[in-house]
């Protein structure tokens, strides 16, 4: 059993602000006054400072002197940047999955799977509840490989990718209809390949959508959609 600290009051109110900015709530560009979030919360200025700091650490804003914190914007250069380290950090985790558990030992991950099918075929059309809801059920199946592997540093690794990454499924989602659907094949894909006991079929799968998703994000950024 694993020790997990309560999360601190910075913590807190940095997911509080990170998933407005992921849901567009806090659009791209717009200025992040510490004394009003102080305000709205009721929490201190010196909170919502280290606050900013968590989320400026995880490219969610970017903090100027003598402006302050604005939300950052998603450019070219940002999603491939972190396409080409969260695809390699995923299969990294798959082959450890494998490594470790064999075929018969991951009826878990199906179990995973379902679940994930099941909230997508509950869900009618995408949109903003379609994509918070999808998001986490796929860090749910994540959670679960998480444990099977044991390794903190990899665990720890890809959950402060989950607010960027988070971002760009949203921002896919919410633009592409078909997702919901690409969505339930590659976790499907994944399923199969480990109860299979199939790496390069696992790994494959992982790099198919990820590049899938990376191309979704840079044809709207390439159409001057604001993200």
């Amino acid at each position: 059993m694993r020790f997990q600290a309560p999360e601190s009051l910075s913590e807190q109110i940095a997911q509080h602000l990170g998933q407005r900015i992921v849901t567009g709530d806090l659009a791209p560009g717009a200025r992040i006054q510490e004394l009003k979030v102080a305000g709205d919360l009721n929490v201190s200025r010196g909170s919502v400072r280290e606050a900013l700091l968590i989320l400026q650490r995880r490219h969610l804003v970017d903090i100027f002197p003598r402006r302050g914190a604005v939300v950052s914007r998603l450019t070219p250069e940002l999603v491939n940047s972190l396409y080409d380290i969260y695809i390699n950090l995923l299969c990294m985790l798959g082959r450890k999955v494998l490594e470790r558990w064999s075929g018969r030992e991951l009826t878990g991950v199906m179990g995973q799977v379902r679940e994930l099918q099941a909230v997508i075929d509950a869900l009618n059309s995408p949109g903003r509840d379609a994509a918070e809801k999808v998001i986490e059920a796929g860090f749910g199946v994540m959670r679960y490989a998480y444990e099977l592997v044991e390794n903190p540093f990899l665990e720890e690794t890809l959950e402060n990718f989950r607010p960027a990454i988070s971002r760009t499924y949203f921002v896919a989602l919410e633009n592409f209809r078909e997702e919901l659907d690409s969505t339930a094949r590659f976790f499907q894909q994944l399923a199969e390949a480990a109860a299979a006991d199939d790496p390069a079929g696992l790994e494959q799968g992982i790099r198919d959508f990820g590049e899938h998703q990376r191309q979704q994000v840079l044809s709207i950024l390439g159409t001057g959609v604001t993200a």
